[in-house]
């Protein structure tokens, strides 16, 4: 009995395993729906999970954090690159707009600076030509002072009567070979009448002598050349000497005073007397 009993048990055990089994394959084989059953008789599909799939919290919490990580990194890559562009294009910026202004700062120094110098050349030779004139001028003054000088010298001329006399028929003759005109009118000062009276044959006869013509016919004017200058009449016109001949048509007029001769003589030595007064510059 005891035995019957054990292998009723055995057999129950065997009998249930394999209607598990049985189980198990029907529910892995695929279902059959027959078109003329109505939908809520088809019978129920039973799906059991694989095992081998199955995930825990644990694995879940840790796969969510791998991808948080991954995205948090991209974006902070992406930030990253956005910022060092970012920075890349201030800066270019930053110093296109720096060389610019550079470029400004320069330009307008170089501006300046060339208006500082144009000034400047300006000033000196603003200068320069002030210095000129000062010194030109002050040359002026001298030579001037020079033939005041002379003048007053050609003053005492006259105080000599033989010498003066002899001078003022040479200076009839060099008016008369100027002029060469068969009548000529004479003008000389009041105080040299008496001498000139005394020369005018003498003088008459060298020139045709000299110009191989007849003697010419001279008439001493009336009207007579300024006097020496005094102290009564320091500013007014004034004739140290010498004689002033004329056509009688009065077109032709040769000035030969011993003011004019020094006038003449100073223009044409002028040259000469600054080169000896202020050197070869000067000259």
């Amino acid at each position: 009995m005891a035995s019957t009993t054990a292998m009723s048990g055995s057999q129950g055990g065997r009998v249930g395993k394999q209607l598990e089994r049985r189980q198990i394959e029907q529910s892995k084989a695929p279902v059959r729906y027959s078109p003329e059953q109505p939908k809520a008789e088809y019978p129920t599909r039973i799906v059991r999970p694989d095992p081998r799939l199955k995930m825990n919290d644990a694995d879940v919490s840790k796969q969510i954090q791998q991808m948080v990580r991954f995205i948090r990194q991209e974006a902070e890559e992406k930030a990253n690159e956005i910022s060092v562009s970012a920075e890349e294009e201030f800066n270019i910026e930053k110093l296109q707009l720096v060389e610019a202004e550079k470029k400004k700062i320069r330009q307008e120094y170089e501006r300046k600076e060339k208006q500082v110098q144009i000034r400047k050349k300006i000033e000196y030779s603003m200068q320069l030509n002030a210095s000129r004139i000062k010194v030109l001028q002050a040359q002026d003054d001298l030579v001037n002072s020079m033939k005041e000088d002379a003048s007053k010298e050609l003053l005492h001329v006259s105080h000599h009567h033989h010498s003066y006399e002899h001078l003022l028929k040479d200076l009839i003759v060099q008016g008369l070979l100027r002029l060469k005109e068969p009548s000529v009118l004479l003008r000389c000062r009041k105080a040299d009448v008496h001498h000139v009276g005394s020369v005018l044959h003498s003088a008459k006869e060298e020139y045709a002598e000299k110009a191989n013509v007849h003697p010419p016919e001279i008439i001493v004017d009336d009207v007579h050349l300024p006097p020496a200058p005094s102290h009564h009449n320091a500013h007014g016109l004034f004739c140290s000497g010498g004689v002033v001949l004329a056509s009688r048509d009065g077109k032709i007029v040769f000035e030969n005073t011993l003011d004019a001769r020094l006038d003449v003589v100073f223009r044409k030595k002028l040259p000469e007397i600054r080169k000896s007064l202020f050197g070869q510059v000067a000259a």
